[in-house]
């Protein structure tokens, strides 16, 4: 099997009934594009293809898949579907909605809602670049993080976790709502169930649990990843990966840098959430939001979470490129 990265679906196929536009992104469990439906609205349809199990040639519609990992690549389709289907059931503002899902072309689609905005990896860069001592306002933040854990919790209820919750997943939408798009399903199934399959956890925002296949994954593997996306709304960076703390966590004394910056009580929160034991950590997401939400840090104004995020912006933006390139620091992967 070729290492060549599968080709993208050629602008103008149509699958589903949707007519693709072009290309939006691509990682390695798929692609993702934007398309027209029937009624000519625009959707983002997202396509299981995994790089490291099939590749594609130009112009054709079909996957090619070796016969030694076609059972693995199978696994991870079924996963995926049943990711779709799940999503289809919630309704929340801050979770990305599945509008359909179906097969074709020997793989699944997953139909979801385009989204116009930016990711909160795009704004902790532009806020990083600007050298203030605080990257974001602690009022940004928990404002932030309480919408996100809302549409979280929602999840957990229905018996699922992202996986892969980091500033890049998060998207910030033009009408002011925090989004969390990408979940992770597939990827876990394919990387506990194949030798040859190295995990592609994000560093700095996987838990440790999520290294090792001997361990249990829960809600508290979420929120592990939450911790680490408000250190980096904190610092500007990620924090260091679950294999480097473990062998000597800096953690403590990173964030001891942020006291008189941010209250103690946020803080606290990071480190809470951020426990290298899963079991030290909020075991639900009901119990991070009673701490987070504690009305004596909290200073809330009747801005939405998005005009937060832009009004710490509004002397810079139009002096930035709305296509910010991602720091290596963020878009790293372990493969």
């Amino acid at each position: 099997m070729s290492k060549v990265k599968p080709a993208p679906l050629p602008p103008d196929t149509v699958i589903g009934g949707y007519r693709v536009v072009r290309k939006i992104s691509a990682g390695g469990f798929g692609m993702v594009y934007l398309a027209i439906d029937s009624e000519g609205q625009q959707v983002a349809v997202k396509e299981y293809l995994p790089a490291s199990l099939a590749t594609r040639q130009p112009g054709e519609l079909l996957p090619q898949v070796a016969p030694d990992k076609l059972s693995l690549y199978r696994l991870g389709l079924k996963s995926f579907f049943e990711e779709g289907r799940s999503l289809a059931q919630i309704s929340h503002p801050s979770v990305v909605s599945v509008l359909n899902f179906f097969r074709e072309n020997e793989t699944v689609y997953m139909v979801m809602n385009y989204l116009e905005g930016g990711t909160l990896q795009d704004f902790i860069i532009i806020a990083r670049d600007l050298k203030k001592q605080k990257v974001f306002r602690e009022s940004t933040i928990r404002s932030l993080f309480d919408e996100v854990l809302r549409g979280l919790r929602i999840v957990h209820q229905h018996k699922m976790l992202h996986l892969d919750i980091k500033p890049a997943n998060m998207f910030v939408t033009d009408d002011n709502r925090a989004v969390m798009i990408d979940f992770g399903a597939a990827r876990e199934v394919l990387s506990k169930e194949g030798n040859f399959i190295r995990p592609m956890y994000t560093p700095g925002f996987a838990a440790p649990e999520m290294y090792r296949r001997d361990s249990a994954m829960g809600p508290w593997t979420d929120i592990y990843a939450i911790g680490a996306c408000i250190y980096a709304c904190m610092q500007g960076y990620p924090p260091n990966d679950a294999p480097q703390r473990l062998e000597k966590d800096r953690l403590g004394l990173a964030l001891a840098r942020l006291r008189g910056v941010y209250s103690d009580n946020l803080i606290e929160v990071v480190e809470w959430c951020m426990s290298l034991d899963a079991l030290s950590r909020p075991q639900s997401v009901f119990a991070l939001q009673k701490e987070l939400s504690r009305e004596g840090e909290r200073r809330y104004t009747k801005l939405t979470v998005g005009e937060k995020v832009r009004l710490q912006f509004d002397n810079m933006v139009s002096d930035t490129k709305k296509s910010v390139k991602a720091a290596t620091a963020f878009g790293s992967k372990v493969k």
